[in-house]
């Protein structure tokens, strides 16, 4: 044993908790009687609760008179301690207590759409409503909301989705993104970036650099080639760092190409799928769900934006 532990393990030797709260409560009220109306009990249980305190100390802390009690030096060294760590006890555990009445809601949703979308919104959502604990679960693997893994998500597929309600939140579009300071002007420009690939775990089939140069026409782009990283929004920050061009979603980056970070300079577009706003079928809804579902509905961009 350290020496370090063996002095953490001596101050753990603590006389009993009803005998320092017992000590405490007279202190403070200077009257055994009152420390005992304050604590539900007797005087009687009082006295022996000092008592024993004192015997484990070997001095006293109380000059006992007729008609009050008055602290000793010992138990004026003594008070102050207790009072501060009772005090301390009681402001945490109330923190705890107000804390835990908040309802939580977690809102589970793709990486991506974690970091671009709402990531970026908690303040606005603070904002809004205060009440309410927002906890975020970034994942593209689905969650099973039946089972309570969380209470709503937005998921990325055209459906069905048995057993979950469903509403269209809105269409996904992908196209190439890329930093302006690369200088990409026209498709040809491709050959001399390196190709930023992103792995993709989710349901459908995203939309790749391969399913975009088809659809472009461009037999000669070496479409697996290039630097690939294994989450959406890393790949999307390298875009933004000049790191290379990208097959991207246009709808989560349009903050980015509104501020100039990115730039889509030329097409085609590949039209995705749907996002989705998606609860449980199984059990109603709280009603701190019903009103994040609310907020995803109306949330715009430009909110974070302005």
């Amino acid at each position: 044993m350290t020496e370090s532990d063996s002095s953490t393990g001596a101050l753990r030797r603590l006389p009993p908790l009803n005998a320092l709260r017992a000590f405490e409560c007279a202190a403070r009220r200077l009257s055994f009687r009152k420390a005992a109306d304050e604590l539900g009990v007797t005087p009687t249980a009082i006295s022996h609760q000092i008592r024993l305190l004192e015997d484990i100390l070997e001095q006293p802390l109380f000059v006992r008179h007729v008609r009050r009690v008055a602290l000793t030096p010992a138990g004026m060294a003594l008070f102050p301690v207790l009072r501060a760590g009772f005090d301390s006890f009681a402001l945490t555990i109330a923190q705890l207590q107000r804390r835990r009445s908040r309802p939580r809601v977690v809102l589970s949703a793709t990486r991506l759409f974690t970091a671009r979308r709402l990531v970026p919104a908690l303040g606005a959502f603070a904002v809004e409503h205060p009440d309410i604990d927002l906890h975020l679960h970034a994942s593209d693997a689905v969650v099973n909301l039946g089972a309570g893994d969380a209470d709503i998500a937005v998921r990325y597929g055209n459906g069905p989705f048995p057993g979950l309600i469903a509403e269209p939140l809105m269409s996904e579009c992908v196209g190439v993104l890329a930093s302006p300071g690369l200088g990409i002007a026209e498709p040809s420009n491709l050959r001399g970036v390196p190709l930023l690939h992103s792995d993709w775990t989710g349901p459908m089939a995203a939309p790749d650099w391969a399913s975009w140069a088809r659809l472009a026409a461009i037999s000669d782009l070496p479409v697996a080639a290039g630097v690939r990283l294994t989450d959406d929004s890393h790949a999307l920050q390298a875009a933004i760092a000049g790191q290379g061009a990208i097959v991207s979603s246009l709808v989560l980056a349009a903050p980015d190409i509104r501020s100039g970070l990115l730039v889509n300079p030329f097409g085609p577009v590949i039209e995705g799928g749907q996002y989705h706003i998606v609860t449980a079928g199984n059990a109603p809804l709280r009603p701190e769900v019903f009103r994040v579902r609310d907020w995803l509905r109306t949330f715009r961009y430009d909110d974070v934006l302005d």
